[in-house]
């Protein structure tokens, strides 16, 4: 839509329209895709897929991972 030539209606409309896309992509969701990977939806623009062992081996490293989110304070937070 060209907001050079919207009306202030428009603009509202947009812009409710984006904030429910936005709460909608908040949401985090699974499914299997195509080749029989898992994708996680809703933690960006992209789904995050990896397959089973991929995934297992994630999880099992995930005390790891918080510690060095926490000995690495310099981490970025991504604001939702």
């Amino acid at each position: 839509m060209d907001t050079t030539t919207m009306t202030p209606e428009q603009m509202r409309a947009e812009i409710e329209r984006l904030r429910a896309a936005n709460a909608r992509n908040s949401v985090i969701t699974m499914k299997i895709g195509e080749k029989g990977g898992l994708s996680v939806y809703g933690l960006g623009r992209f789904p995050v897929t990896l397959y089973k062992d991929q995934w297992i081996r994630l999880l099992d490293m995930a005390d790891a991972i918080r510690a060095f989110i926490t000995r690495h304070p310099e981490l970025k937070s991504k604001a939702a």
